[in-house]
């Protein structure tokens, strides 16, 4: 099962097994505990619960960190041990949103981490429900196991070498927002509208179905290949308001099969701290 997208046929058959563990990572953006509730109102048979707060993220600094900053890799190791995951283990994630929120932030930190076993329920909570999955209520744990990081330092860029490529005709900085907020209408999240100048918008809805699964990969090809123009996928920086949507996008260029694109895990939020970063509108 160590690919990129599980059915709910295919994950209904490893339910019980030790060696795979199921994460549910629902989250409201403005309703933080929604999803935890929601978690314990009923979920996959065997689900962890993973809180993007809490769990996902490091320690928010007023003036210093974006609003969804990574976790230090022993943080994040500890949390992903005390579910169970070891490097022998299949991790299975899902939410309500296709990924967006926010499982696929979990794929890509485990990929961080050097845990490539590691795949996203198409459809997640909806098509589980739709299939007829078994589910259950109340919090669920799992026997600790030990997980060691092995961080993959090129996944990740920041302001500095964002701000160093962004007008690079050898790269590509792709925006997962929509589209009003790429163009700085209707912020309604962070306190400065706009975007990275020389960024290209790439709304993460736009790699989904209308049923909330990923396209297929000539679909995603279809749609990335005129944005990145020719670009090397080593040489794509993907980012969105607070580094969480924007894992979806690279998620989506790996099934497209243009593995390797890197993540500005401070996005917008974190551009913004420095005044003298520059912003375009329109």
């Amino acid at each position: 099962m160590n690919r990129l997208l599980v059915s709910p046929s295919e994950l209904r058959e490893r339910l019980d097994d030790p060696e795979c563990v199921v994460v549910d990572c629902r989250f409201q953006l403005g309703v933080p505990d929604a999803g935890q509730g929601a978690y314990l109102e009923s979920h996959i048979a065997g689900a962890v619960y993973a809180h993007l707060d809490h769990d996902l993220c490091g320690p928010i600094v007023p003036g210093s960190t974006g609003r969804h900053p990574l976790p230090s890799p022993e943080a994040a190791a500890a949390t992903c041990g005390s579910w169970g995951i070891d490097e022998g283990v299949q991790v299975v994630a899902y939410d309500a949103t296709g990924g967006a929120l926010a499982a696929a932030r979990l794929w890509w930190m485990l990929r961080w981490l050097g845990h490539d076993r590691v795949a996203l329920l198409d459809g997640g909570w909806q098509a589980w429900q739709e299939s007829g999955g078994a589910v259950r209520n109340g919090e669920e744990r799992r026997q600790p196991r030990q997980f060691t990081a092995r961080v993959r330092e090129s996944m990740v860029v920041t302001a500095d070498e964002v701000n160093r490529v962004r007008a690079d005709a050898e790269w590509r900085v792709l925006d997962a927002r929509a589209a009003d907020r790429f163009r700085g209408e209707n912020e309604t999240i962070d306190a400065v509208a706009g975007r990275i100048p020389g960024a290209v918008s790439a709304p993460y809805g736009g790699t989904l179905s209308p049923a909330g699964r990923l396209l297929p990969p000539d679909a995603l090809q279809a749609r990335f290949g005129p944005l990145m123009s020719g670009v090397s996928a080593d040489h794509v920086v993907c980012y969105c308001g607070s580094g969480v949507t924007a894992a979806l996008n690279v998620l989506a260029l790996e099934h497209a099969g243009i593995g390797g694109a890197r993540l500005y895990a401070g996005s917008w939020s974190d551009w913004i701290l420095d005044p003298r970063r520059p912003v375009a509108k329109g």
